[in-house]
Formats: C-alpha cells, sequence, structure tokens
C-alpha cells in the first residue's frame, strides 16, 4: 500500500498526542496517588469507592454530633453535681434545724444559709447549653426551667416532658438532655395523713395525730391506701373507735375490717407509726383519713422548710412535722437527681464506645477506599517512566520520518 506523506504525519501526530496523554495521566496519578481518576478508569472500584466516601463522610458527621453530644452531656452533668452537693448540705441544716437546743436566732441564721442554697439550686436548674437554651426544659427550651409564681409563692416548671435526641451512628440515637419534669418534679414527697386534726364524735372533744416513725408508717400506708378515684368514700379514712372503761380500750377499722386491738395508755394510741391521742379518754370515735400520695419540687420543699424555721408560732409537733417533711423530700429529690446522673453516665459512657466503634469503621473504609482507587508510587513512578521513553521515542521518529527525502538515496 502506498503511503502519502499526509497519511505518515497524521499517524506519527497521534502516536505522540496519545503517548502525551498517557504520560499526563501518568503524571496525574503520581501526583495524586489515585489509581482510579475517572468513573471510567475503572467503573466498580469507583463506584464501591464512593459507597465507602459516603460512610465516611457519615462517620464525620456522627463525630461532630458527639463532641455536641458530650458538650452538652458534660454541661447537664456539672449542674446535676452542683446540685446534689447543695441538697446534701440542706440536707446536714435540716438535721441540725432538729436540735431543740437551738434558739429562735439560730434557726433564723439556718433559714438564711437554706435560701442561700434554695436560690443556687434554682439558678442550677435554669442552666442553659452553649448556645443559650435551657438545659432542663424539654423541647420548650426556650422557656425558663423553674420560676416563682408570684400568686401562689410556689416555684413552676415551665417546660415539657421532651428529651432531645442526637444520632451518633446508625441506628444510634441518645438523649442529649434531660427535662426537669423527670429529674426534680416526679420526687416522692412524704407521706402522711391529711390533718394533724383527728374528726372526733361521742365524749372526745380533740385528738392530734402525728407521724412519728416513718417507716412503719410508708409500709402501712402503701399497703392500705387505695388509689381507685371510684373506691367507695372514707375507703382510706382509719375510724379509730374508743371505749371508756377498766381498762379503756380501742379497736380500728378501714372499711369495716379491723386492723388492730388494744388498751389506751396514757391518752396516747400508736399504731402503724402514728401516735394518736385521745382527750380525754372516753368513748367515741376519731377518724383519720391517709392522704393521698404525692408528688413534690423541692424548690418549694426548702421554702416550706424555710417558712417552718422562721414560724415562732408553731407548736413543737407541727415544728417537727415540718422538719421530717424537710428531711424525706430533701432525701428524695438528692436520690432523684442521682439517679438522673446515674442515666446520664451510662450515655455518656455509650457515646464514648460508639466514638470508639465509628473511629475504627473510619478506618476500615478509608482502608478499603484507598485499595479501590489509590496505587503504589512505586509502580506509578514506573508506569511514568515508561510512558516518557515512549513519547521520546514517538517524537524521535516524528522527526527522523519528516525529514526523509528521496534525494537522500539518489
Amino acid at each position: 500500500m502506498r503511503l502519502s506523506n499526509n497519511l505518515m504525519y497524521q499517524s506519527s501526530l497521534n502516536s505522540i498526542l496519545n503517548n502525551q496523554q498517557n504520560v499526563s495521566k501518568a503524571q496525574e496519578q503520581v501526583n495524586t496517588q489515585k489509581r482510579v481518576l475517572t468513573a471510567s478508569d475503572d467503573p466498580a472500584a469507583a463506584s464501591r469507592a464512593l459507597q465507602y466516601t459516603d460512610r465516611i463522610q457519615s462517620n464525620e458527621q456522627y463525630s461532630k454530633n458527639i463532641t455536641m453530644l458530650n458538650s452538652r452531656l458534660n454541661i447537664e452533668e456539672g449542674a446535676l453535681e452542683n446540685i446534689k452537693s447543695a441538697l446534701e448540705r440542706a440536707h446536714t441544716l435540716t438535721i441540725q434545724s432538729g436540735n431543740g437546743v437551738y434558739s429562735a436566732a439560730d434557726r433564723e441564721g439556718l433559714a438564711e444559709e437554706i435560701k442561700a442554697l434554695q436560690s443556687t439550686v434554682l439558678d442550677l436548674m435554669n442552666s442553659k447549653t452553649e448556645d443559650g437554651k435551657y438545659i432542663f426544659s424539654g423541647y420548650q427550651d426556650n422557656t425558663q426551667t423553674y420560676s416563682l409564681d408570684s400568686s401562689t409563692g410556689l416555684y413552676v416548671y415551665g417546660g415539657d416532658q421532651g428529651q432531645h435526641m442526637i444520632k451518633i451512628a446508625e441506628g444510634v440515637d441518645i438523649k442529649s438532655s434531660d427535662n426537669g419534669f423527670d429529674a426534680f418534679e416526679k420526687v416522692d414527697a412524704r407521706l402522711d395523713v391529711v390533718s394533724n386534726d383527728g374528726v372526733v364524735s361521742g365524749g372526745i372533744t380533740s385528738s392530734k395525730v402525728y407521724v412519728t416513725e416513718q417507716g412503719q408508717f410508708d409500709t402501712f400506708h402503701k399497703q392500705n391506701y387505695n388509689p381507685d378515684p371510684a373506691a367507695a368514700a372514707g375507703a382510706n379514712t382509719l375510724n379509730v373507735i374508743t371505749t371508756a372503761g377498766s381498762p379503756n380500750t380501742y379497736q380500728i377499722e378501714q372499711a369495716g375490717t379491723i386492723l388492730a386491738t388494744g388498751n389506751i395508755n396514757d391518752s396516747v394510741i400508736k399504731f402503724a407509726g402514728m401516735e394518736i391521742s385521745v382527750t380525754p379518754v372516753a368513748t367515741g370515735q376519731i377518724d383519720i383519713t391517709l392522704e393521698a400520695p404525692k408528688k413534690e419540687n423541692v424548690l418549694n420543699s426548702m421554702s416550706e422548710l424555710i417558712a417552718g424555721l422562721t414560724n415562732p408560732a408553731l407548736t413543737e409537733e407541727e415544728y417537727e412535722q415540718v422538719i421530717a417533711d424537710s428531711l424525706v423530700q430533701i432525701t428524695n429529690a438528692k436520690n432523684n437527681v442521682s439517679l438522673t446522673q446515674a442515666g446520664l453516665g451510662g450515655r455518656i459512657n455509650t457515646a464514648e464506645k460508639v466514638l470508639q466503634s465509628n473511629t475504627d469503621l473510619d478506618i476500615n473504609n478509608k482502608s478499603a477506599r484507598s485499595d479501590l482507587v489509590d496505587i503504589d508510587i512505586t509502580e506509578a513512578i514506573t508506569e511514568l517512566t515508561k510512558q516518557e521513553t515512549a513519547l521520546q521515542a514517538s517524537q524521535a521518529t516524528f522527526g527522523r520520518l519528516a525529514n526523509l527525502s528521496l534525494f537522500d538515496y539518489l
């Protein structure tokens, strides 16, 4: 076949251009250390590499989420720890206030310190995140968690029962906060009777009822209180029926069931942790109603304690009841904070383990992606050298062909 000059020139030019393209690609592979530069280089590897890239990017976002989660949980942990410390001090002061030798001035001094502790607890309950959101307000995190209702004199919760969640791994969502309802409102108040004044009839003119052994009374209350709202009237009323004689006797009934019988000694009946006074000892009846279980936030419990410490009109028995209420309720509040801390600590530990797992996954994903698209640098340099040699050969050949002439052979 006869080769024209144009065909030789075009063939040589195409060869040089192809070799230049190969050199350029080899240089880019060396510079980027990537074997797959475009999807067309290896479609299967490129597709799988994209999947690994998506996983790596997801893990990066999860790591950022864990950083945010840890920040918020650590802020909450600090607030709860300080609240518990304040409540422990309040508990100690409450025990001190029960000292019978303390004067009115001593009690005033205790009340002032408890006021300061109450203010500290209030501030901590209203703690905020780094972006100004109230930690313990649930979904209503732009609303102050606790505030004083001036019309009632009670501290009220302004949030809801929601809990924010942060996704830290595929299928793993962690609570980033605890709402104040669970942490501070669900605190059991002291179990008691509705009134310390028994309802009397017959020859009895007055009766005082005080819970003096809280443990015994709590057991009795839990076993005998009927929470059914449809229960018959008087279902939670104890009827103490007294009979004057020699000896003076009593019988205690609830809804027609006899719970106890015995003799009245020194005008007092002791039953289920209660002391029931009978004045005078005569044939008659005393009705005592068990108070329904209730919840009380510790801010209001501390307010009641402060009021009791600064009220000189209280009888000794009434004052002792204030102290008893406060001891139980502050203890229960402190225990509830500890339970909240335990749950929070579990979440912090979970976040740390998930972060470690995400880090391991990230390493594995990057390694797998590297195996698919990265290049062996030695192999890449060898390939570049080969392509450069081929280009040089093409250029040299083209130069020699361009100088060919029949006159060279004449």
